[in-house]
């Protein structure tokens, strides 16, 4: 079980504590039906979902928390970004999957987070990457703050910047793709650019070239879709080096890597920047 505090101070009129959490901090119904089974108080009181509020009011809130099922814990070193009582970032190494999947045999990354929390404990990770994307992932630690995170997310208040390898150098060396994105076919992984697909903007810019001839880029996701700079950076011609998708290659050990996430912190609303090595 898990308590937050809550000061209001955003309001001058009395409202439902309901329709105060909903309205000010982003409760759901589905949130709103968890705190009637944990409790909540007033000024130490307690009372039901009913009851009314004004400025200057503690309310306190219980959520009773589950347990993720089918993601037993496994003993598997971490490398922790930034950890506390809200959320916890890692930096996901590659050929690791985020969670576990039908047919996938290998440890996942909430197989390692259920084993360091020690506890019973529901994996919520806000973002997540592929199997052979490295880099930061965010895991909310209660669901509230997933839930405020996930409408972060949805908003577009979370920037995310990546590093990508790619073959050739691309031209301009920097620009923004805008170009929708939809699944190739029903069953099938892979995407494509098509007009009848789902918004998705990538912004890149090359800042280093190797002896190769290869281009390593920054990158920086507007929008949020499966495969979508592998996607993209296919599209203009410069597929990530050694992706079996998406190029001309056999390989599968192309280099992508989520290096930077700016998001508001769901307990004070600032934005705090987590960085991961290149």
């Amino acid at each position: 079980m898990k308590k937050i505090d809550i000061t209001v101070n955003d309001t001058d009129t009395v409202m439902k504590i309901s329709d105060y959490l909903k309205r000010k901090h982003g409760f759901s119904s589905a949130l709103i039906t968890k705190v009637k089974y944990g409790g909540v108080t007033v000024n130490g009181d307690t009372v039901t979902m009913r009851a009314t509020v004004k400025k200057g009011d503690t309310i306190t809130v219980t959520f009773t928390e589950d347990e993720s099922e089918s993601i037993p814990p496994i003993n598997i070193p971490l490398n922790i970004l930034y950890e506390d009582d809200y959320m916890i970032a890692v930096d996901k190494p590659s050929n690791m999957p985020t969670h576990p999947s039908r047919g996938n045999s290998l440890p996942t990354l909430a197989n390692a987070i259920m084993a360091y929390m020690g506890e019973p404990f529901v994996f919520r990770s806000i973002n997540r990457l592929d199997r052979g994307t490295s880099g930061i992932v965010i895991i909310a630690k209660d669901m509230y703050s997933s839930a405020l995170l996930g409408r972060a997310m949805k908003e577009r208040r979370i920037k995310k910047k990546y590093l990508a390898l790619v073959k050739g150098i691309p031209s301009p060396s920097e620009g923004i793709i805008d170009a929708p994105i939809e699944r190739m076919e029903e069953g099938n992984i892979k995407r494509v650019v098509r007009e009848d697909g789902k918004s998705a903007i990538t912004e890149y810019k090359v800042i280093s070239i190797n002896e190769d001839k290869n281009a390593l880029c920054e990158i920086l996701l507007h929008t949020g879709r499966t495969h979508q700079i592998r996607v993209h950076m296919a599209y203009i011609g410069h597929p990530l080096l050694d992706d079996f998708l998406y190029g001309d290659s056999d390989g599968d050990r192309f280099y992508l890597r989520c290096s930077e996430i700016t998001l508001p912190h769901p307990k004070t609303n600032e934005l705090i920047t987590i960085k991961a090595t290149p």
